[in-house]
Order: C-alpha cells, then sequence, then structure tokens
C-alpha cells in the first residue's frame, strides 16, 4: 500500500510555508512569539527619568504655527463648533491644499523658533555641564574629606589606646 497524507495535512503545510518565520509554530507552541512577549512585560515596568522643567520646549512645526492662527479664524466662522478634532481636521485639509508659497511665511516662523530654541538648548547644556562638573567635584573632596577625617580619628583613637596601655 502506498502511504498518502491526508488533504488536511497538506493545507497544514503550505500554510506553514507561506508564513513568515516568526509566526511558525514551533510543535504546539510560537516560540518566537512568546519571547517577543516577555521582553515586552520587562519594559514596560521601567519608568522613565524625570524631565528637567527647566529645559527649554521644543519649538513648533510650521503646520502648528500655521494652527495657531487658523484656530481663531475658524473659531470666528464657527462659534458653536467646540470640538478640538474639528479644528485640527479643518486645519489639515486647509494645509494640505495650500501652496508653497502659501506655506512659507510659515515655514520661516517655524525657522526663527528653531534657532532660538538652539541658542536656549546650548545656554541650557552649557549650564548643565557646569552643574555636573561642580557636583563631581564637590562630591570628590568631600569622599576625601571624610575619609581624611575617618583616618584622623582612627589614629588619635589610637594613640588613646596606646597611652592607657603604657
Amino acid at each position: 500500500m502506498k502511504a498518502t497524507r491526508s488533504r488536511a495535512a497538506a493545507r497544514k503545510d503550505n500554510k506553514e510555508t507561506v508564513k513568515p518565520v516568526e509566526d511558525r509554530t514551533v510543535g504546539k507552541r510560537k516560540a518566537a512569539l512568546r519571547a517577543d512577549k516577555s521582553s515586552k512585560k520587562r519594559t514596560k515596568n521601567v519608568k522613565p527619568a524625570q524631565k528637567d522643567p527647566n529645559k527649554p520646549k521644543r519649538p513648533a512645526t510650521a503646520f502648528f504655527v500655521f494652527l495657531e492662527e487658523f484656530r481663531k479664524i475658524y473659531k470666528q466662522e464657527h462659534p458653536k463648533v467646540k470640538a478640538v478634532s474639528a479644528v485640527g481636521k479643518a486645519g489639515g485639509e486647509k494645509w494640505k491644499s495650500m501652496s508653497d508659497a502659501e506655506k512659507a511665511p510659515y515655514e520661516a516662523k517655524a525657522a526663527k523658533r528653531k534657532s532660538e530654541y538652539e541658542k536656549l538648548m546650548a545656554a541650557y547644556n552649557k549650564k548643565q555641564e557646569s552643574t555636573d562638573d561642580e557636583e563631581g567635584a564637590e562630591s570628590e573632596t568631600s569622599k576625601s574629606q571624610v575619609n581624611d577625617k575617618d583616618d584622623a580619628d582612627s589614629e588619635e583613637e589610637e594613640e588613646e589606646e596606646d597611652e592607657d596601655d603604657d
């Protein structure tokens, strides 16, 4: 007798070859997918570092500069519309329909804001570096001062013990 495979087994093999390597089953488990899920769980528990409130905020893009002006006009024309999403959608449609020449003033304003931001960031980074250097120097001196005091105290105690022994 000739051994034949069932149609279901043949279909299963065809499906396996079509799937990407990550989605193919290994035995009864999807080993690759489980490994991905476990790594995601670990990253969720890690809290991001707190942001510095003194750090300058990033500048608005040309679209958001346009949207600032567009909101005022839109609210005057449509006083009953309260949804923020409606204003955003209308602004997006208007921005897409504008030509490059019409977008140019907004892009110029955005570039000006970006240059100001870069100046502020340079000053901020210099300030951060100087504070880091000061903190590093303070910590080094404090460690050495503490160690010197401990050494001096222990030497005094040893001398007192030597005197008591005599």
